[in-house]
């Protein structure tokens, strides 16, 4: 299916993005890139060495003419951190792109949207690609893309968590509403329904990292993902039948004879 969608100026055929971490080793993680089909990877900023490349890095295992790469701000708990972060990427040559997030709670990371609004103007204004990582809420959304986001990137539900969309309602008010920019489920999907579901709902793409990672088999779980995407996003463009309260023949009863 030749499906390609855009963000900002950059071509993907994938609507799949993946992060890097908590895989058990480098080499698996390359693996399980590969069986995704991603063509888009998440790396976060201060987890990775970027200084001394003599030392093994995740860095070393990313094929970068295969693998955009998408520096994330993960572990920032300020606009000003994230910004650092951000600033920090772009000067040792990793891109001008960022996954912006500013997490305001520790134990739920869930982000903290009024400093997201803040770095997101700052860093737009110095000429970066920003796809912020927010809640489910439209009117954060629409902000976010006021202030000059490549994309919104709302979670499904907590990162981390597996548990699969938990707003279906909020998820389809974000689609109808917001046009002007990529929609990207990020966080919370947990195995390939939670991916297709969510672009059964219609998202132009789905971002995840746990739900491959921590899976018993994450090179199965990857390759269940590439195939739940396309196949949400086949459903989404077919358009699925209406939901009715009462059964209908699948076959037409006209000219079938019915036996006393």
């Amino acid at each position: 299916m030749n499906d390609i969608w855009r963000i900002a100026d950059r071509d993907f055929h994938s609507r799949l993005i993946i992060g890097t971490g908590k895989y058990r080793t480098f080499p698996e993680m390359a693996r399980c890139l590969e069986e995704s089909g991603a063509e888009m990877v998440t790396v976060a900023v201060r987890r990775v060495n970027l200084t001394d490349r003599t030392k093994e890095s995740l860095l070393d295992y990313i094929d970068t003419k295969k693998f955009f790469i998408l520096p994330n701000t993960a572990g920032c708990y300020t606009a000003e951190e994230a910004v650092r972060t951000a600033r920090l990427a772009r000067e040792v040559g990793l891109s001008n792109w960022i996954k912006l997030e500013v997490i305001g709670d520790p134990e739920t990371l869930f982000p903290d949207n009024f400093q997201l609004l803040e770095a997101t103007r700052t860093l737009v204004k110095e000429g970066f690609i920003v796809l912020p990582y927010t809640n489910d809420d439209l009117v954060t959304a629409l902000r976010l893309v006021d202030a000059g986001a490549a994309a919104v990137m709302p979670l499904g539900a907590p990162i981390g968590s597996g548990m699969g969309i938990q707003n279906i309602p909020n998820m389809r008010i974000l689609r109808e509403k917001i046009t002007a920019v990529p929609l990207i489920v990020d966080a919370g999907v947990g195995t390939a329904s939670d991916a297709a579901l969510a672009m059964e709902l219609g998202a132009d793409g789905v971002l995840m990292n746990s739900g491959i990672a921590m899976a018993q088999d994450p090179e199965k779980m990857a390759a269940a993902m590439k195939l739940a995407i396309q196949a949400g996003r086949l459903a989404y463009l077919a358009g699925r039948m209406p939901k009715k309260l009462y059964a209908s023949a699948s076959s037409p009863l006209e000219g079938v004879s019915r036996s006393s």
